[in-house]
């Protein structure tokens, strides 16, 4: 059975590094199907807003995630921590908080930045959010990829380090086969 793999970049820009990093690994195993999964229309998490009922955008994003087999959250880091639209999202997905989307969902983390630390504060942040909502973060790796700017064509979009896609490419293939022998928790 083919593996469905939700991607969610933890920035808004078009052309971001972490989007083009996102794209390169959708485009390493066939096997694989991905899904983007947006992050950009959803409104500031709001409880009077989930009183109401979700805002439609609220509700797409958590059918997105529902239906997947496992997420991989590419995202950046800003001022040594979590992207703001990111948190949100994650806010927005950690409710109902006793049986929200991301309860017992398996998620991979990655995360690119022109700066020589990888991404390894931000990574952290998000990694104790999501283990807060009880989700399965792949344990013991972490991409992060530093001097990206390095790394990738800016004009064509894409990755160009042999290295870095090798990196990505075993570690996609780790997360495959942790989702396989995750078990089945009730």
């Amino acid at each position: 059975m083919t593996k469905i793999i939700g991607l969610i970049c933890g920035s808004l820009r078009r052309n971001s590094y972490n989007r083009i990093i996102a794209q390169s690994l959708a485009e390493m195993d066939n096997s694989v199907e991905f899904r983007w999964i947006e992050i950009n229309d959803l409104p500031l998490f709001n409880e009077d807003l989930e009183m109401e009922g979700n805002p439609e955008t609220v509700t797409t994003f958590k059918s997105s995630i529902q239906e997947v087999d496992g997420i991989i959250i590419v995202s950046p880091e800003y001022n040594s921590g979590i992207p703001g639209v990111l948190k949100n999202a994650l806010d927005w997905a950690s409710r109902p908080a006793k049986s929200s989307v991301l309860n017992r969902k398996p998620v991979g983390l990655i995360g690119a930045t022109p700066g020589g630390l990888g991404t390894a504060f931000s990574q952290m942040q998000i990694r104790q959010i999501l283990e807060a909502m009880q989700a399965h973060v792949l344990p013991f790796q972490k991409v992060l990829i530093s001097q990206v700017h390095e790394k990738i064509d800016s004009n064509q979009k894409v990755l160009t380090d042999e290295k870095t896609k090798r990196y990505l490419q075993r570690y996609l293939q780790q997360f495959i086969d942790w989702i396989d022998h995750l078990p089945i928790l009730d």
